[in-house]
């Protein structure tokens, strides 16, 4: 995913990281968990201002697998963190940037199915998504 978006970084002039675990894997349908992942590395890179930097992490956590994406954009206040995962949400200060509010609601469905937990955190600066996938069993 951060291979597809280096150039569209590197043309807003953002740096995009990906630290990852070796050998782990997950579980779940590829292509939701592909437009997930997308969604929230799309956001990052469109939200970070120039000389900014985005960072994907892939991690094994006692109870199983974490994917986070981080940014350093303006992120997002924490009292309006539950209602940005809504549909068709948007906030005030995002409303010249194209797009529909779909993208973390479509990320919370996709996490909901898989069972996963998602967290929205501050990055200082810039916003945190976590998403938790839990060991079978």
């Amino acid at each position: 995913m951060v291979e597809l978006y280096e150039p569209l970084a590197e043309e807003k002039g953002v740096t995009i990281v990906c630290h990852a675990d070796p050998g782990l894997s997950l579980e779940g349908d590829r292509h939701l968990m592909f437009q997930a992942l997308a969604n929230l590395v799309d956001n990052a890179v469109k939200y970070t201002p120039e000389g900014g930097s985005v960072a994907v992490t892939v991690a094994a956590t006692a109870t199983g697998t974490e994917v986070a994406v981080g940014d350093s954009g303006p992120g997002i206040p924490e009292g309006a963190r539950d209602r940005v995962l809504d549909r068709f949400v948007r906030l005030d200060s995002t409303r010249s940037t194209p797009g529909n509010g779909l993208g973390l609601s479509l990320v919370k469905a996709v996490a909901r199915l898989h069972g996963a937990e998602l967290r929205l955190t501050d990055n200082a600066p810039g916003l945190k998504v976590h998403l938790q996938f839990h060991k079978a069993g």
